[in-house]
C-alpha cells in the first residue's frame, strides 16, 4: 500500500465510519474503483481503533462517568440503581452478540461477505429500512393531523431487552454494506428511542466491539509480512482526525434532520455497483494482494 493510498482510504474511513453509509462498504469500493488492492477486513479493523479513539475523547465525559460508577457497582450495591452504572452493564450485554458472531463467522467476514454484490445489495436494503425507521420517528415526533406527537424514549429508559437488540442490529454491521451506525440507529428508531440517543448509545456501543476487533486484528497482523506498517498507522491518525470533525458534525445533524440524504444514497449507490457489476466494469472479487 503507498502513502497515497493510506491517505485516501484514511480519510474515508474518518469521514464514513459515523455515517449510516457503511465506512466498511466505502472502503472496499474506494479500492475497487482506483484499482487498488482490497484494503482488507484487517486494514478496517485497525483503522477504525483511530476513528474510536475519536469517539473516546468526544465523549470522554460520559465515557469517564460511566466506567467510574460502574465500576463502584461491583462494590456498592446502591450504586447499581445509578444509570450510569447500569450504562455501563448494558454497553457490556450490547457487546455480546457481536462478539459471539464476529468470532464465529471471522471467515466469511474477511471472504465471502466481501463480495460487492453483497455491498450493493446491503446498501439499498439497509438504506430501506433506515428511511423507514426515519419516517416513524418524524411521525411521532411532530404527530398530526388526527394525532398529538409521541415522547419518544431516551437512554433512562433503557434495558437489558432493548440493550440486546441493539446489539444485534450493531452485530449486521459484520457484513460490509449494512453500516454500523445505520442498523443500531434505526434499530432505535424502531424501539422508540430518539435520534439522538439511540445515536449516543450506538456510538458508546461501538468502543468494545471496534477496539476488540481492531486489537485482534493488530495481533494478527504483528505476526505477519504482509503488512505495510507506516501507511496503516498514518492511515489511523487520518481516520481519527476526520472522524472526530464528523461525530461532532453528525451529533448537531441528526437532533433537527432528517436521515433521507443517506438512503437516497446508498440506495442510488448500491444500483451504480449492481449495474457497474452486472456489465462487467466492476469485479465483484477483491483484486489479489501482490505479496
Amino acid at each position: 500500500m503507498s502513502w497515497f493510498e493510506s491517505l485516501i482510504l484514511g480519510l474515508v474511513q474518518g469521514l464514513t465510519e459515523f455515517l449510516p453509509v457503511s465506512s466498511s462498504a466505502h472502503l472496499r469500493l474506494t479500492a475497487a474503483f482506483s484499482g487498488w488492492e482490497d484494503p482488507g477486513a484487517a486494514f478496517t479493523a485497525i483503522t477504525q481503533i483511530g476513528t474510536e479513539t475519536a469517539v473516546l475523547i468526544y465523549f470522554r465525559k460520559d465515557i469517564g462517568r460511566i466506567i467510574s460508577a460502574w465500576a463502584r457497582s461491583l462494590t456498592n450495591k446502591e450504586m447499581r440503581q445509578d444509570h450510569d452504572a447500569q450504562m455501563g452493564w448494558l454497553v457490556i450485554v450490547g457487546s455480546i452478540p457481536i462478539g459471539v458472531l464476529g468470532l464465529t463467522l471471522k471467515d466469511q467476514i474477511e471472504g465471502p461477505f466481501r463480495d460487492l454484490r453483497i455491498t450493493a445489495t446491503m446498501l439499498i436494503v439497509v438504506g430501506i429500512i433506515i428511511g423507514v425507521a426515519d419516517r416513524l420517528a418524524a411521525r411521532d415526533e411532530s404527530g398530526g393531523r388526527h394525532r398529538a406527537a409521541k415522547q419518544r424514549k431516551g437512554l433512562e429508559d433503557l434495558n437489558v431487552k432493548d440493550g440486546l437488540i441493539f446489539g444485534l442490529c450493531q452485530s449486521a454491521a459484520l457484513i460490509p454494506g449494512v453500516s454500523r451506525s445505520g442498523a443500531t440507529i434505526s434499530g432505535g428508531l424502531f424501539m422508540g428511542y430518539t435520534r439522538e440517543s439511540a445515536a449516543r448509545y450506538s456510538f458508546l456501543l461501538a468502543i468494545p466491539a471496534v477496539l476488540a476487533s481492531g486489537l485482534f486484528e493488530l495481533k494478527d497482523a504483528l505476526e505477519s509480512d504482509h503488512v505495510s506498517w507506516g501507511p496503516t498507522i498514518f492511515a489511523t491518525v487520518i481516520a481519527f482526525a476526520s472522524g472526530y470533525a464528523v461525530i461532532a458534525w453528525f451529533m448537531k445533524f441528526i437532533s433537527t434532520k432528517s436521515f433521507m440524504p443517506f438512503v437516497w444514497y446508498r440506495i442510488a449507490l448500491g444500483i451504480v455497483i449492481i449495474v457497474l457489476v452486472a456489465t462487467g466494469a466492476l469485479s465483484p472479487h477483491a483484486a489479489e494482494s501482490a505479496g
